[in-house]
């Protein structure tokens, strides 16, 4: 009786959604996401359908392969206005301009009641860094501290920058698809707990459109600094709002305002932080606050310069949280001019990173999720 009821009401449930981001689709994946037929999940582990959306760079295929490979069985994937990569099979392919919410729902249901096959792995199941055999001992060891025991390389110690106390620092890469990223971005990240002990831009962010009206755009810009803070329902109301506007429907700009201003938002974020040319994060959420239901272009961002700050400079000695509001604080522009690659991105990511970075995709937005696994954005 009740898997006969479980039968009948999981089609029927919001399809969890991973969102992999190229590049032009940031704006029309947050507009996808207010069919309440879908639920976009922060963890690719959450999901069972994989959403493919906009081009992606050569280099970004190994880590889509590897982010589908986390989704549990039985899982699909959606490819919406973008090129299928080899290894992928049993096609769904939705033109850009269509709305691809149906083959995702239908993908869902043939999953469900097991009329379509579940995708298999396209990686093969090995270490990130083979150990089996090496070193004295043949777990992988070598010395002391070094070598990869048993696939993973041992934390070294380096002092902390805030006090110089020596703890354990890990280096892995971060993104391209890590939810709270912009899409493309791809950083390398030595942490100790929660602070960026150094920072170095692996990938640079892909290019978006800022399609759709100026002020739903600043409605979803401030929506997602409120959600790194924590505040999911205001996020949300900021959400509708943005859906609203741009269905030419009346919004009460002046009480969103007030929404987040009382929420204690402007508060939340330390004074001081990520600061280029005198504003700083708060200065620049409270100018987009200011000029919510304006309808003109952005005026420039001092970031986008000749001679625009560098990104890992900003990011360096901040915690987690700061680190991602710091980013997201910074319109798409601004921030392609403020992360240019400096550090190849070849097989020294591999390995231990490499482990680490598709862990990343189940990392929330909030401090807590870095806390808590250090999952992220998928493939991240």
């Amino acid at each position: 009786m009740a898997v006969r009821l479980l039968e009948k009401s999981a089609p029927s449930a919001p399809v969890s959604v991973f969102a992999a981001v190229g590049a032009g689709s940031r704006g029309r994946v947050e507009r996808l996401f207010y069919d309440p037929r879908l639920t976009r999940v922060l963890s690719v582990r959450q999901a069972n359908v994989l959403l493919v959306a906009g081009s992606l760079r050569d280099e970004d295929h190994d880590d889509l392969r590897r982010l589908h490979d986390q989704m549990p069985p039985p899982r699909a994937t959606v490819w919406w206005g973008s090129d299928p990569i080899f290894g992928f099979d049993d096609l769904t392919t939705i033109a850009v301009e269509d709305d691809p919410v149906a083959a995702i729902v239908a993908a869902h249901r043939a999953l469900i009641m097991v009329e379509r096959a579940s995708e298999p792995d396209l990686l093969p199941n090995e270490p990130a860094n083979p150990w089996r055999g090496e070193g004295p001992h043949g777990q992988g060891g070598k010395g002391m501290m070094g070598g990869t025991p048993y696939g993973r390389p041992m934390a070294m110690t380096n002092d902390d920058l805030r006090d110089g106390l020596a703890l354990d620092a890990y280096t892995a890469p971060f993104g391209p698809f890590l939810p709270m990223l912009p899409p493309g971005l791809k950083l390398s990240l030595t942490l100790q707990g929660d602070v960026v002990q150094k920072a170095e831009v692996l990938r640079p962010p892909l290019a978006q459109h800022d399609d759709g009206p100026t002020r739903a755009l600043r409605l979803r810009r401030v929506a997602r600094l409120l959600r790194i803070l924590g505040l999911d329902a205001h996020a949300d109301r900021l959400q509708d709002a943005s859906r609203a506007s741009e269905c030419g429907e009346e919004v009460d700009f002046a009480k969103l305002r007030r929404l987040v201003r009382w929420s204690g938002a402007l508060a939340a974020i330390p004074p001081g932080l990520g600061v280029v040319d005198g504003r700083d994060v708060r200065s620049r959420m409270r100018r987009w606050l200011d000029e919510l239901g304006v309808q003109r272009p952005d005026p420039a961002d001092p970031a986008s310069s000749e001679q625009p700050a560098r990104l890992v400079d900003l990011l360096e000695g901040l915690e987690w949280t700061e680190a991602i509001l710091v980013i997201n604080s910074f319109d798409d522009k601004a921030l392609l001019a403020m992360a240019p690659v400096e550090k190849e991105d070849g097989n020294a990511e591999k390995g231990e990173g490499e482990h680490h970075h598709h862990d990343h995709s189940s990392r929330d937005h909030h401090s807590a999720g870095h806390a808590m696994n250090h999952g992220g954005g998928g493939s991240a």
